[in-house]
This record gives C-alpha cells, structure tokens and sequence, in this order.
C-alpha cells in the first residue's frame, strides 16, 4: 500500500471527516492514521525580513522608563 497524504480542512465543529477509497484489493488491512497540524505561515525571505525590520525603525512613540532595581540583599561571607 503506498503513503497517501491528504490535506483537509476541519469543520466549523472540530470535526474531520475523511473517506479514502483504497480499492477492494487493500480491504481488511490495518492501517495507521496521523493527524498534524499545517503550519499556513509562509518562509520569508531575508530581505522581506530586514525590509519588515527597517519599517520598525523610528516608529516608537514614548519614553524609556525602566523599574526600580531595589535594594542589594547583604549576606554574610561564605567562608
């Protein structure tokens, strides 16, 4: 039996559905099924990258505050 790879989509419920006619030759036998998540996300390039980086670049509106660091605990020498 060759691999196959199906991609379908959920439904509004959760629910996948899938109906794979294998032929009569292959009735009876066990087979494994694995469900995995598509990642949609496209690669980009490294110039879509450094160009999305540069557009960044001067658009903070605000200040630099940093918290208060406290005190230094003092402990006793180890030795």
């Amino acid at each position: 039996m060759k691999q196959i790879i199906v991609k379908k989509r959920l439904d509004r419920g959760g629910v996948l559905e899938l109906r794979l006619p294998l032929g009569e030759e292959e009735a009876g036998r066990e087979v494994r099924v694995t469900v995995e998540p598509l990642d949609t996300r496209r690669a980009i390039s490294l110039e879509e990258w450094r160009a999305g980086i540069l557009a960044t670049a001067g658009t903070w509106q605000g200040d630099f505050d940093s918290s208060p660091l406290g005190t230094l605990e003092e402990r006793e020498p180890l030795s």
